[in-house]
């Protein structure tokens, strides 16, 4: 069970954590569910899950992914007005530390844990769009969703202290508990979050593929060449492969589209130059 993908699906054993509780909490005021929120992914939620599915055109197979989360009103796209006290949260992969800034000023920096390798942080500029007190198991004793569009990954305490420091998670970034419920206190909904990392995870990636930051890399790099107009998200579809055949052609390699080492390497040698030139 990767506890950082939004994928909820119904395993044994249940899948947990705060995703679980504010998917069982809109189902409930949908009225598709009415058991208790308890953070449980089991047969009723799924249930429910599938009933919401087939009434809303989605297909019923009782998987929590993109379409529904979106179709439910959890929409990770979700934007809120930066907070007026100027608070900013800075995480640095690689050192595996988190800063807290107000405006300008650095309040406090965290020790950290981030994702492993198989399982990477995400980078970007995102936003916490959702806090949760005491959400316990793996998640420690607060949860801060972050509006990635291809998974529930958060900032959140642990039951692991010892894991902090190093690259253990499934993509969350890990907090002591105690760390954590100081940040929790000051960082409004809406404070954005900016996470600095290197992204590249080996992955092969082509259409079918689970949704992923390397994706959304790539995305993102062929956007700024010029050769994707879409949607940037962690999601291979047609339109990126489509995006991955043309530079492949354009750059003398296999048009399969279908991204593997040859194909990382030039786009980022491609991404480079034009930053290059770019530069004054």
């Amino acid at each position: 069970m990767k506890l950082a993908s939004r994928y909820l699906r119904l395993l044994t054993p249940y899948m947990e954590g705060p995703d679980v509780m504010h998917l069982q909490e809109r189902l409930t005021t949908l009225g598709y569910y009415n058991q208790e929120i308890d953070s449980i992914y089991d047969e009723e939620v799924f249930e429910a899950v599938r009933n919401y599915q087939a009434d809303f055109g989605l297909d019923p197979d009782g998987i929590v992914g993109p379409e529904t989360w979106n179709s439910i009103g959890l929409d990770p796209e979700t934007k809120y007005p930066l907070p007026e006290e100027g608070y900013s949260i800075e995480i640095d992969l690689e050192r595996k530390l988190l800063t807290l800034k107000q405006f300008t000023e650095i309040i406090r920096t965290y020790p950290v844990a981030v994702g492993k390798p198989s399982t990477p942080t995400p980078v970007g500029d995102w936003q916490i769009i959702q806090i949760t007190l005491n959400p316990g198991g793996p998640f420690g004793t607060r949860w801060m969703r972050l509006n990635i569009p291809w998974g529930g990954y958060g900032i959140h305490g642990t039951d692991n202290p010892a894991s902090i420091g190093t690259a253990a998670s499934n993509g969350c970034i890990r907090m002591y508990n105690e760390d954590v419920e100081e940040l929790y206190d000051i960082v409004p909904l809406g404070t954005p979050v900016k996470i600095t990392g290197n992204v590249f995870t080996g992955r092969i990636l082509s259409v079918g593929v689970e949704p992923g930051p390397d994706v959304f890399s790539v995305k993102t790099t062929l956007t700024d060449l010029g050769y994707f107009e879409g949607e940037i998200d962690g999601i291979f579809d047609e339109e990126l492969e489509a995006a991955v055949r043309s530079f492949q052609r354009d750059f003398n390699l296999v048009s399969d589209g279908i991204v593997g080492v040859d194909t990382y390497d030039e786009l980022q040698l491609a991404f480079d130059q034009l930053y290059d030139i770019r530069e004054p």
